[in-house]
């Protein structure tokens, strides 16, 4: 690892696989260098590296191109960088940059998408995924999601920084007149022999003019001062004093404020409008016609949003099914042959299995979820002189540009995004239809800065929310082991959904519609898995774990009845099945963790459920108490395994966040609709987990892996799942629908 191939200083390969010295592939547009665009920008004394450094009297700066959702990927991005640079992490300044999918297009998010599931070393395998990095640079994919920051960034930023360390001691003794081997780095400073510390800041100007070394050698593991070890986050200290700006916090001089309202039925028209007395409102300034619907243009928000709601509007029809029943009708007629999408699993003779009897069989359901970010959508937009500047929070800059470009025809070269930290995504800011309406509004009035900010109800009725679905499973024991197992499941297609926004369409199948159980680890003699596509009707998007956020509580569920049915023991069997060693020592660790065996008395019962997602194998345990008011959540114990704990207060907490939100959702949360609208508007009728519901959380990273993996999501996908299963084991009853709370009380 760490030999860079031929580098010259206005070009720099990106990529892992190409760091890594050059990968196989004959795509000339994969393999052609890319130039460094900070080079067109350098103010007077900055030097610029690669791509993602910057230096000047300031110090340095990241250029990250990973966007911040709460998870801490501004900081888990700084450290790699400061690890191999030798800078302090507190001294380094993050910044985004300006969007280019050319150059800051992620390695990982493709890899995942390639076929395989994440257990396949297979040579055919291992081949396919390098395809990942060509995927992403081909497509520009300057996106943030699927857990893939860290997978992207752990060798690719590294490598900048080492580069960047070695370029600056070239400097250094040139300057000095000394050997390079006489040099040392420490905290921001080239260490010349008589001791002189010399600031990278002095040696900015001269390493711009010297080649970049043609390879380089990554630090051991054993002289690491950050990776591995508990880091402060680079928020931190803003977030806790208020002064981190997101991007509901911009102000500008001669900014005014909007809101926009559109159909409650996403998609139904508007048959007019009548503005007559909000017009007259105090502070509104203009009242003008959007895509769908109007928008309010006044001199604060909380004006723009009385006049909004006093603005009398006439909605067209849903263009999907009114009601909750006719949906779920529509997603229970999709077990069809004709709406089949896929069968990535068929293992053994399912059929010749059922064919002499002793059928066990079960239907599950999974509905809509809403994303429900505490900062609701907002974008500030100025246009004028055919120049659009947009600050705002997002996962997709790259595709918003391209988008609007497409919409609206203004040229790719004239936008400029300024991401900004994000109050929370969970997939919501993939989606850009919040940028479009400020857009829309900055067109109407031009060179005013117009900050455009949705009410928490338009947020929530808006929301392109999590597929809704739903599996039949059937199965076989024989001599106490389950023989068989059926899964089918019917969903929406998120992918179908999202790119139809796009203007785009997708050949073949949507993996997401089975992830998260056609992929598991299990070796069960007659394993089969059916996707089938259900209509699109509500239009949905990825949202926090996609496929596996439902599939890990139909798939693992049915698992543990079969297993229940057959008598054994929940863990154990689980673990006599599971074939991949990486897989089966996380269940044994959650299984040693959560003392699994021993009593626990009367009314109280454990559920175990595991799922692999992300390449992320998840095991939880989730022990409840049965009471009279209800039932208590006692204590979950979690283990995964991700390759490398990079930060482990960051990793407890991301986990620990995980497991809150999927038992929160799986507890209490869904989307419904009537008459074409949701029927929860806002966090009073959309609630997850109370402060005083949250158990106790045990949490063990397992480092056995090859790969390192991110843990933004992983351990949602099995909290329902052990919850329920949970609750079987306290109660005996089976619950096979989510929320939970349709069918048995909480605490």
């Amino acid at each position: 690892m760490g030999k860079i191939a031929t580098i010259t200083r206005r070009t720099f390969l990106v990529g892992s696989a190409a760091i890594a010295g050059g990968i196989g592939f004959g795509y000339y547009s994969y393999q052609k260098p890319i130039k460094n665009p900070l080079l067109d920008t350098l103010g007077d004394g900055e030097g610029a590296i690669t791509p993602y450094v910057l230096i000047n009297q300031d110090g340095v700066t990241l250029i990250t191109p990973r966007a911040d959702l709460g998870q801490g990927a501004y900081s888990i991005q700084a450290a790699l960088l400061a690890e191999e640079l030798d800078v302090d992490l507190n001294e380094i300044n993050v910044d985004p940059g300006m969007p280019n999918g050319g150059v800051y297009y992620n390695t990982a998010v493709g890899a995942e998408a390639v076929g395989f599931p994440s257990t396949d070393e297979s040579f055919l395998a291992t081949k396919a995924r390098l395809l990942g990095p060509v995927i992403g640079k081909l497509m520009g994919l300057q996106i943030t999601g699927g857990s893939s920051t860290v997978p992207d960034c752990y060798e690719k930023l590294r490598v900048a920084g080492a580069l960047a360390r070695e370029t600056l001691k070239t400097a250094a003794a040139m300057k000095h007149g000394v050997a390079i081997g006489t040099l040392k780095t420490e905290n921001g400073n080239v260490i010349l022999p008589d001791g002189k510390k010399i600031p990278y800041s002095d040696l900015a100007l001269e390493a711009t003019k010297i080649a970049l070394p043609e390879s380089v050698v990554l630090r051991p593991e054993r002289d690491w001062k950050y990776i591995g070890k508990d880091m402060t986050r680079v928020d931190i200290p803003a977030k806790s004093t208020g002064t981190q700006e997101f991007g509901i916090d911009v102000k500008m001089d001669g900014m005014v404020y909007a809101t926009v309202k559109t159909n409650p039925r996403i998609g139904g028209s508007l048959s007019g409008f009548d503005a007559t007395n909000a017009r007259e409102m105090n502070g509104v300034i203009d009242i003008v016609p959007v895509t769908g619907g109007f928008g309010v243009i006044a001199d604060n928000t909380w004006r723009a949003f009385q006049a909004a709601n006093a603005v009398e509007a006439e909605w067209g029809p849903a263009p999907y099914p009114a009601e909750q029943e006719e949906i779920w009708k529509q997603v229970s007629d999709s077990f069809t042959e004709e709406r089949q999408d896929s069968r990535k699993r068929d293992d053994g003779d399912v059929e010749l299995s059922f064919a002499t009897g002793g059928l066990v069989t079960a239907e599950y359901k999974v509905p809509y979820l809403a994303h429900a970010p505490l900062e609701p959508m907002n974008a500030t937009v100025k246009y004028g002189g055919g120049k659009l500047e947009i600050w705002t929070g997002t996962q997709i800059p790259t595709f918003m540009m391209a988008n609007i470009e497409r919409i609206y025809g203004i040229s790719q070269q004239n936008i400029f995004v300024y991401a900004l930290y994000s109050g929370g995504s969970f997939g919501r800011r993939l989606e850009d239809d919040y940028v479009h309406q400020a857009v829309e509004l900055a067109i109407r009035h031009q060179n005013v800065p117009i900050k455009m900010t949705w009410m928490r109800e338009e947020d929530m009725t808006h929301d392109f929310p999590r597929t809704i679905g739903m599996a039949r499973g059937r199965g076989k024991i024989n001599n106490g082991r389950v023989e068989t197992f059926d899964l089918s499941i019917a969903h929406t297609s998120t992918i179908e959904s999202s790119m139809q926004r796009m203007g785009q369409s997708v050949p073949g199948p949507d993996q997401s519609i089975v992830d998260g159980a056609w992929d598991q680890p299990f070796d069960i003699p007659n394993y089969r898995v059916t996707g089938y596509r259900a209509p699109v009707m509500v239009p949905v998007s990825s949202w926090r774990s996609v496929g596996a956020s439902g599939n890990g509580f139909m798939h693992d569920c049915f698992l543990d009845e079969l297993i229940h049915e057959a008598g054994a023991d929940p863990m154990e069997e689980r673990i006599r099945l599971c074939w991949h060693d990486a897989s089966r020592k996380v269940l044994e660790t959650v299984r040693d963790m959560s003392g699994w065996g021993t009593e626990l008395g009367e009314n109280r019962g454990r559920g175990v459920a595991f799922t692999l997602s992300f390449g992320v194998a998840t095991a939880e345990v989730v022990e409840v108490t049965n009471t009279p008011d209800g039932i208590r959540i006692d204590k979950v114990y979690i283990a995964l395994e991700v390759g490398k704990v990079l930060d482990p207060v960051n990793f407890d907490n991301q986990v620990k966040g995980g497991i809150v939100w999927g038992l929160g959702h799986a507890m209490n949360c869904e989307l419904t609709y009537s008459d074409g609208k949701p029927e929860q508007d806002n966090f009073h009728a959309f609630q997850g987990m109370n402060m005083a519901q949250c158990p106790e959380i045990i949490v063990k990273g397992l480092e056995n892996g090859n790969t390192v993996r991110g843990v933004g999501e992983p351990s949602v996908p099995p909290a329902g799942p052990a919850l329920a299963n949970a609750i079987f084991a306290a109660t005996g009853k089976r619950i096979r629908e989510l929320p939970l709370n349709k069918h048995i009380d909480f605490v």
